[in-house]
């Protein structure tokens, strides 16, 4: 598998350089999550870093490569990025009363 030496900005990974495993489409995944082991023996505390791009092109914009920004808010925020997918099908029923529409029949 190939990896790419990616940098880390912000958070208690500040300044480090680690080899991120690359995916099929020879990018780093879209979120880094580093588990830390709590002193006391309880559950982990799990860093989050978000991918974002490390700089553009003069003539044509196009990425320079990759680095992990801290998100602090973790799974949540950071403009719904971590929000589970919706979809059309797994809507709430709006039938007045939950009673069956009739189509279903």
């Amino acid at each position: 598998m190939k990896s790419e030496d990616t940098p880390f900005e912000g958070g208690p990974m500040d300044g480090r350089v680690l080899p991120v495993l690359l995916g099929a489409t020879g990018h780093p995944p879209k979120t880094y999550r580093i588990p830390v082991p709590a002193p006391d023996g309880g559950p982990p505390t799990v860093l989050v870093y978000r991918r974002v791009p490390r700089g553009h092109s003069k003539r044509l914009g196009l990425t320079q490569g990759w680095k992990y920004e801290y998100a602090a808010e973790g799974e949540k925020g950071a403009g719904g990025r971590g929000r589970a997918l919706k979809w059309p099908w797994s809507k709430p029923d709006t039938t007045p009363g939950g009673k069956r529409d009739d189509a279903d029949e």
